[in-house]
């Protein structure tokens, strides 16, 4: 049951579809972003994972507990998705919905913090980035400590709104660093004043709770 302190698969799962629909409205705004700093795939894999994502969906199952569509989600990107954003998104996934099924059948606020925080460790582990690196973690930083500064009881809607704001500031602090990871790291100067692509997944996916994003351009400019 949603209720206005925690919320049930139902939420969970319609997170997730507008999240794909977040994502098919801007893939081709994030491919443009990739070609410019990376191999130009990620707005393809971020399509091709969350339409894999919808085809397990569609396959059945129960979503009534909300760490199931975060679930269904994670074997997604984990087992149908390449390259190197794709298993980094699935430990995301993963996290989450580990957390939030631990702490009990409905979505919380804490549950969503430790979930990111556990993400955030599992993704510097696998993929050794760090803050100021210029990749996904510079955005998800930011959205977790904005999770755990949150009160444990208040509204998850409202604690991923502030997360998606936190993420976005992250995504346009990349534009001004020069990469250290990747095929970005390579390009030296050239791709200062690119925001990092990944680090916009992780945006659209916190951005996505409240409202399927239609184009990257506002949220760039920081007026989204």
């Amino acid at each position: 049951m949603t209720t206005n302190e925690t919320f049930d698969g139902a939420y969970t799962s319609g997170w997730m579809h507008r999240f794909a629909d977040s994502a098919y409205a801007t893939e081709t705004e994030l491919t443009a972003l990739d070609q410019r700093v990376g191999d130009g795939d990620f707005g393809i894999n971020l399509s091709a994972g969350v339409r894999a994502a919808l085809r397990l969906f569609d396959r059945g199952g129960s979503h009534e507990k909300a760490s199931e569509p975060l679930e269904t989600v994670a074997t997604a990107f984990l087992d149908e998705i390449g390259g190197t954003s794709g298993p980094l998104f699935g430990l995301l996934f993963q996290a989450l919905g580990a957390a939030v099924a631990a702490s009990g059948t409905t979505l919380t606020t804490a549950g969503l913090a430790e979930g990111t925080e556990e993400g955030l460790a599992a993704i510097r582990r696998v993929g050794e980035a760090a803050p100021g690196d210029k990749t996904l973690v510079d955005a998800l930083t930011p959205a977790a400590r904005s999770l755990r500064a949150e009160p444990a009881d208040s509204p998850p809607d409202r604690a991923l709104a502030a997360a998606a704001d936190a993420a976005w500031q992250g995504v346009r602090d990349t534009a001004r660093l020069r990469a250290r990871m990747g095929r970005a790291s390579y390009l030296g100067d050239r791709v200062t004043g690119v925001p990092d692509p990944g680090a916009v997944g992780i945006a659209l996916l916190f951005a996505s709770a409240g409202g399927t994003v239609h184009s990257l351009e506002p949220y760039l400019r920081g007026d989204g």
